[in-house]
């Protein structure tokens, strides 16, 4: 297919992504969804689970084998916006004397559904048809376990913000657990990966390359922007071109040292100041681009995801038995060690059920690990199921929770979510 018959074949999947997505958040939203849950759904709903199964020729017609790249990387660009927009959000609500629980939480949310996740698939080896030929068993058990032990960090900022919980204890919680969690994760995704090569450059250019990043964002980006935002001679697309350029350029380099482009973005948000002229670009860049372009990923996650396999019973067991094992190993871990550090029974509840979401992480590490020649088709729908229930949950649960909470302390109705102020222990 020639790029002259490539661009229509976008503009035509583009009409269609966009207004299915639309259509399943609007109505998924009148369930307590956000509207990124809805979009995840669509994606598969417009792959070979759905679409393909009830008019296959339409699926090939609307999305070429050829055009999956295209979808690929125009949906990288949904993505950057929506974590560039998640860290600028993070750092207005970041709050005080929370970082030891977090480090608390993030440490247990990480370690127990990892252990878990690595001798579920473990156990499985040799009954379930998840394994790669010629990829060690140790390497895909790792790769579950990293897996189940990954928050999504874009989705749980979304909900937190649209749910108004932002200025809560449990959603600040959240919010840095959840990004201590995925920079953890994808540190050891690049282990697991330098492990299937046989090489130890990978993890070491992630560890290293984080920090050099690290030190760049502090020292030198952070003034720049300032400088930017702020200096009377720069005009208002100047600023967009210049913000754009730096956080392309940070999506860039941390996707080159295996921390993948989302990290750069979440970084440069949280660069960005606190002003005026900062907001306008940061609404510029993240809603527009955002809701244009993120659909794009989730439907390319969902034409990699085929439901149809859960006919085969012992794939659709062993999937049960990976979403019992993440419900419990995250929301579980999450819950005890926010308890350890003196939270308050409600406080670690919500906690655990906010890093209990996976959907957009997961999606992206199933697909690094698609690429890498780790995940077959099996195990990345059987992943993908995991992604879903534990992000669908996530709003029913809380609104358990706060309903609960109503019924326990009725003079508190007006503020339900806020069990301690943001400095306590």
């Amino acid at each position: 297919m020639t790029v002259t018959e490539l661009a229509p074949r976008f503009f035509l999947a583009a009409v269609v992504i966009l207004l299915v997505c639309r259509t399943v958040s609007w109505g998924l939203s009148r369930a307590g969804q956000p509207p990124v849950v809805g979009e995840m759904i669509a994606g598969v709903l417009l792959g070979p689970s759905l679409l393909g199964l009830l008019a296959p020729r339409a699926e090939a017609a609307l999305f070429p084998t050829a055009l999956l790249p295209v979808l690929y990387v125009v949906g990288q660009v949904g993505l950057v916006a929506f974590m560039y927009q998640a860290g600028h959000e993070f750092k207005s609500h970041l709050g005080r004397g929370i970082a030891g629980t977090a480090l608390t939480v993030s440490a247990a949310g990480i370690v127990v559904p990892l252990t878990l996740g690595v001798g579920l698939t473990l156990a499985a080896r040799g009954r379930v048809a998840i394994f790669v030929p010629g990829v060690s068993s140790g390497v895909s058990a790792a790769f579950v376990g990293v897996a189940l032990a990954i928050t999504a960090f874009p989705m749980l900022a979304r909900i937190i913000t649209e749910r108004g919980l932002a200025g809560s204890r449990h959603g600040s919680l959240a919010l840095a657990s959840g990004a201590l969690d995925d920079l953890v994760a994808w540190c050891l995704l690049a282990a697991v990966l330098s492990v299937h090569t046989g090489r130890s450059w990978p993890v070491i250019e992630a560890v290293g390359g984080a920090v050099l990043f690290a030190a760049v964002v502090l020292l030198v980006l952070r003034r720049f922007l300032d400088r930017v935002m702020s200096h009377p001679t720069v005009g208002d697309e100047t600023r967009l071109v210049l913000t754009v350029a730096v956080l392309f350029a940070a999506a860039w380099f941390t996707d080159e040292i295996g921390l993948y482009s989302v990290f750069g973005a979440f970084s440069i948000g949280m660069a960005m100041p606190a002003s005026a002229q900062a907001e306008r670009v940061v609404h510029t860049v993240g809603f527009t681009t955002r809701v244009l372009f993120l659909p794009m990923f989730f439907t390319y996650s969902g034409l990699n995801t085929r439901f149809g396999l859960f006919g085969d019973p012992v794939l659709l067991l062993f999937s049960l038995a990976a979403v019992l094992v993440a419900v419990v190993g995250k929301f579980g871990a999450c819950w005890a060690a926010a308890r350890i550090r003196g939270e308050s029974q409600v406080t670690a509840a919500r906690l655990g059920t906010l890093m209990n979401a996976r959907g957009l992480m997961q999606l992206i590490a199933l697909n690094v690990g698609l690429q890498a020649g780790i995940v077959n088709r099996r195990l990345f729908t059987a992943l993908v199921l995991v992604a879903l229930v534990t992000t669908v949950m996530t709003a029913p649960v809380l609104a358990l929770l706060d309903r609960r909470a109503a019924s326990q302390a009725p003079e508190d109705a007006e503020h339900p979510l806020e069990e301690a102020p943001l400095n306590a222990g």
